[in-house]
């Protein structure tokens, strides 16, 4: 026995085991330790004395990007290079080569690895902000006009305790990471979860495909640890024995494994869930934080709209008739009309800081024209400006009144300098989303 580590049984390795290895042991380093310096430029923007689960999550979900972006083609490169290293090293090898002790490094890298990217992802679906709730302007807009992403993460969103038990799930499976003993129960969750969240990217054209599948191989090669062996116990019935290799540490290596790891779960589990949790009392990061009109938030018809005092009436067909218009609670205003829609795609999960950077409640979605807006309480005016960057030249400028609770009349000019007036009525609308909220949705709901 060393001071490190103890061979319970000889272990003998072929020599196409070790070339195998060599190669594997290399891929995965190069895919799993952060090597290139777009990770340490990420580092250099965090402020460490205010850190936001935002940073904690961009930091989780690292993979190296040798092509400028998320692509297999990294993953190529990565393969070359791990195989051009692993020829190197059959050169260089020497029997003293422990491959007991390295093949049990390597697993603990791949297992930090991907307890880190499942665990990031595990705290912002257990506190519902992956997909929050649709928006009154989502919720009034023709199923047809969303893309199919959107679709599934609407979907997702209006379950939200469907989406916190599957945040539980990768949590467990991450957590299960952490110790050695229950690695292979830990990718017996994740394979399946993360397999799931593979084929949803592909069947609705979502862009997380290949980092969903980055986790997965990660999962793999720590199942393949004691994949064989549960075959031979499970299966095939046959007398199977347990993992020859024990690591064994000095004490000051136990105590640096120790703090090393009390780190890891303060860092990635404890700080990062207070600060998501944080986060979701806040108000989901999609969306814009700055409040919008008091008392102005729904749906409203437009009842009647002039453009350069021409009056256009109710129109499906009419570019420029608006049909109705939403107030969001945040300063948000969503105008439907026919007039067309540059779509604005967003298919990966992205958490900005600033509200103009935040494009979910638009994104995948045509039929109606998002406007954010300042106001100008002591004029009544309100300064719009298309949100889609696709349109952003488009401004209007609006003085508005309200004559009374449901009433809100608007006049002045857009981006084209046409004078317009528009008066909207608040429809009462109940949705069933939120009542189900109020009531329970065991106890039966009328709208």
């Amino acid at each position: 026995m060393t001071n490190r580590n103890k061979i319970i049984l000889d272990s003998t390795w072929s020599n196409t085991e070790k070339a195998v290895f060599r190669f594997f042991a290399l891929y995965f380093f190069i895919q799993v330790l952060p090597l290139d310096a777009r990770f340490f430029k990420n580092l250099g923007t965090i402020n460490w004395f205010s850190i936001s689960y935002r940073d904690i999550f961009y930091l989780s979900r690292y993979s190296p990007s040798f092509a400028g972006a998320d692509t297999f083609l990294n993953w190529l490169i990565v393969a070359a290079l791990a195989g051009i290293g692993a020829v190197i090293w059959s050169l260089r090898d020497t029997s003293k080569t422990d491959y007991d002790r390295l093949y049990y490094w390597v697993r603990v890298l791949v297992r930090y690895r991907l307890a880190i990217g499942v665990i990031a992802y595990g705290f912002i679906k257990l506190f519902p902000l992956q997909a929050p709730l649709p928006s009154i302007s989502n919720l009034n807009t023709n199923y047809g006009d969303f893309t199919a992403w959107k679709l599934f993460s609407l979907g997702l969103g209006v379950v939200p305790n469907s989406q916190s038990f599957l945040g539980l799930v990768e949590i467990i499976g991450g957590l299960l990471l952490l110790n050695r003993k229950t690695t292979t129960i830990g990718t017996l969750i994740i394979i399946p979860f993360t397999g799931n969240v593979f084929v949803s990217n592909i069947a609705y054209e979502g862009g997380e495909y290949v980092y969903s599948f980055y986790l997965i191989t990660l999962a793999l090669f720590l199942f393949a640890y004691d994949g064989l062996r549960l075959f031979n116990l499970f299966s095939l019935e046959q007398a199977t024995a347990p993992a020859h290799f024990k690591p064994v540490f000095s004490e000051k290596g136990q105590k640096a494994r120790l703090a090393l790891k009390t780190a890891f779960i303060f860092f990635f589990v404890a700080l990062y869930g207070y600060k998501t949790y944080a986060g979701y009392r806040q108000g989901p990061y999609q969306f814009p934080q700055k409040a919008g009109l008091p008392k102005t938030e729904g749906l409203y018809n437009v009842s009647e709209f002039k453009l350069n005092d021409t009056i256009l009436p109710y129109s499906k067909t009419d570019a420029n008739r608006w049909q109705d218009v939403v107030f969001e609670k945040w300063n948000t205003v969503s105008i439907k009309s026919n007039r067309p829609v540059i779509l604005e795609v967003t298919t990966t999960e992205e958490i900005h800081r600033n509200d103009e950077d935040r494009d979910y409640e638009y994104a995948g979605s045509q039929g109606r024209h998002y406007y954010s807006y300042e106001v100008d309480t002591k004029k009544q005016v309100l300064h719009l400006k298309n949100r889609n960057k696709n349109h952003a030249n488009e401004t209007l400028t609006l003085h508005f009144s309200q004559p009374n609770d449901s009433t809100i009349v608007l006049k002045g000019v857009n981006e084209r300098q046409d004078s317009l007036t528009a008066v909207l009525k608040k429809i009462n609308k109940k949705y069933l989303m939120f009542e189900a909220q109020k009531t329970g949705r065991r106890r039966g709901l009328k709208l």
